[in-house]
Protein backbone atom coordinates (compact mmCIF):
# COMPACT_ATOMS: atom_id res chain seq x y z
CA UNK A 1 0.00 0.00 0.00
CA UNK A 2 2.13 2.60 0.92
CA UNK A 3 5.91 1.89 0.38
CA UNK A 4 6.88 5.48 0.93
CA UNK A 5 6.30 4.95 4.73
CA UNK A 6 9.80 4.03 5.39
CA UNK A 7 11.96 3.73 8.76
CA UNK A 8 13.46 7.69 9.31
CA UNK A 9 10.51 9.50 7.84
CA UNK A 10 8.76 11.95 8.99
CA UNK A 11 5.25 12.75 9.97
CA UNK A 12 2.18 14.35 11.44
CA UNK A 13 -0.08 12.62 13.52
CA UNK A 14 -3.66 13.91 12.37
CA UNK A 15 -6.28 11.82 14.83
CA UNK A 16 -6.47 10.93 18.28
CA UNK A 17 -4.37 12.08 21.25
CA UNK A 18 -1.40 13.17 19.35
CA UNK A 19 -2.85 14.93 16.97
CA UNK A 20 -0.61 17.64 15.33
CA UNK A 21 2.79 16.22 16.53
CA UNK A 22 5.31 15.00 14.85
CA UNK A 23 6.68 11.80 14.75
CA UNK A 24 9.29 9.78 13.03
CA UNK A 25 8.33 5.83 11.60
CA UNK A 26 10.69 3.35 13.57
CA UNK A 27 9.31 0.44 12.14
CA UNK A 28 6.11 0.10 9.28
CA UNK A 29 4.33 -2.87 9.07
CA UNK A 30 2.73 -2.37 5.69
CA UNK A 31 0.65 -5.87 5.99
CA UNK A 32 -0.58 -5.49 9.77
CA UNK A 33 -0.15 -8.07 12.38
CA UNK A 34 -2.30 -10.37 14.51
CA UNK A 35 -2.72 -7.81 17.24
CA UNK A 36 -2.84 -4.56 14.48
CA UNK A 37 -4.74 -6.43 11.13
CA UNK A 38 -3.96 -2.76 9.03
CA UNK A 39 -1.48 -1.19 7.90
CA UNK A 40 0.27 0.57 10.62
CA UNK A 41 3.62 1.95 12.24
CA UNK A 42 5.68 2.09 15.45
CA UNK A 43 6.37 5.61 15.79
CA UNK A 44 8.60 7.74 18.18
CA UNK A 45 7.39 11.49 18.79
CA UNK A 46 7.75 14.31 20.92
CA UNK A 47 4.36 15.22 22.96
CA UNK A 48 6.00 18.19 24.41
CA UNK A 49 8.54 20.75 22.22
CA UNK A 50 11.36 22.14 23.11
CA UNK A 51 10.85 26.03 24.11
CA UNK A 52 12.95 29.37 22.71
CA UNK A 53 16.23 30.25 24.15
CA UNK A 54 17.61 33.43 23.82
CA UNK A 55 20.93 34.88 25.04
CA UNK A 56 19.55 36.45 28.04
CA UNK A 57 18.79 33.17 29.75
CA UNK A 58 21.01 31.52 32.40
CA UNK A 59 22.68 27.97 31.73
CA UNK A 60 19.51 26.22 34.41
CA UNK A 61 16.71 28.01 32.41
CA UNK A 62 18.11 27.05 28.47
CA UNK A 63 18.88 23.41 30.27
CA UNK A 64 14.55 23.47 31.62
CA UNK A 65 13.60 25.13 28.42
CA UNK A 66 15.89 22.69 25.76
CA UNK A 67 14.18 19.40 27.42
CA UNK A 68 11.67 17.34 25.02
CA UNK A 69 8.83 14.61 26.11
CA UNK A 70 8.75 11.84 23.57
CA UNK A 71 6.19 9.04 23.45
CA UNK A 72 6.36 5.88 21.44
CA UNK A 73 2.69 4.75 19.42
CA UNK A 74 1.66 2.16 16.97
CA UNK A 75 -0.51 4.52 14.29
CA UNK A 76 -2.58 3.50 11.56
CA UNK A 77 -1.36 4.34 8.38
CA UNK A 78 -4.87 6.21 7.57
CA UNK A 79 -4.08 8.55 10.85
CA UNK A 80 -0.65 9.59 9.41
CA UNK A 81 0.52 12.73 7.18
CA UNK A 82 3.63 11.95 5.88
CA UNK A 83 6.19 15.03 5.02
CA UNK A 84 9.70 15.38 2.73
CA UNK A 85 11.33 15.08 6.00
CA UNK A 86 13.57 12.85 7.60
CA UNK A 87 15.64 11.74 10.78
CA UNK A 88 18.29 8.87 11.43
CA UNK A 89 16.39 6.44 13.46
CA UNK A 90 19.66 4.28 14.22
CA UNK A 91 20.02 6.01 17.45
CA UNK A 92 16.68 4.32 19.15
CA UNK A 93 15.72 1.35 16.60
CA UNK A 94 16.91 -1.38 18.25
CA UNK A 95 14.70 -0.12 21.55
CA UNK A 96 11.64 0.28 19.73
CA UNK A 97 9.88 -2.79 18.78
CA UNK A 98 6.46 -4.90 18.98
CA UNK A 99 7.82 -6.53 22.51
CA UNK A 100 8.38 -2.68 23.59
CA UNK A 101 4.58 -1.89 24.60
CA UNK A 102 4.10 -5.42 26.73
CA UNK A 103 5.27 -4.19 29.45
CA UNK A 104 5.39 -0.57 30.64
CA UNK A 105 8.68 -0.91 32.01
CA UNK A 106 10.20 -1.43 28.58
CA UNK A 107 8.25 1.18 27.15
CA UNK A 108 9.73 3.96 30.39
CA UNK A 109 13.48 2.13 29.09
CA UNK A 110 12.49 3.08 25.51
CA UNK A 111 11.36 6.56 26.33
CA UNK A 112 14.20 7.36 28.05
CA UNK A 113 17.03 6.43 25.27
CA UNK A 114 14.55 7.93 22.89
CA UNK A 115 14.51 11.22 25.40
CA UNK A 116 18.58 11.15 24.79
CA UNK A 117 18.70 10.74 21.56
CA UNK A 118 15.82 13.39 20.69
CA UNK A 119 17.72 16.01 22.84
CA UNK A 120 21.73 15.25 21.81
CA UNK A 121 20.00 15.89 18.14
CA UNK A 122 18.59 19.20 19.13
CA UNK A 123 21.44 20.62 20.74
CA UNK A 124 23.34 19.78 17.89
CA UNK A 125 20.90 22.16 15.59
CA UNK A 126 20.13 19.24 13.48
CA UNK A 127 16.76 18.73 11.95
CA UNK A 128 15.56 22.11 13.22
CA UNK A 129 11.94 21.79 11.90
CA UNK A 130 11.34 18.15 13.49
CA UNK A 131 11.68 19.94 17.47
CA UNK A 132 9.84 23.18 15.98
CA UNK A 133 5.83 23.06 17.12
CA UNK A 134 3.55 22.77 14.37
CA UNK A 135 1.72 26.23 13.84
CA UNK A 136 -1.52 26.14 12.58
Amino acid sequence: MAKFLKAGKVAVVVRGRYAGKKVVIVKPHDEGSKSHPFGHALVAGIERYPLKVTKKHSAKMVAKRTKIKPFIKVINYNHLLPTRYSLDVEAFKSVVSTETFEQPSQREEAKKVIKKAFEERHQAGKNQWFFSKLRF
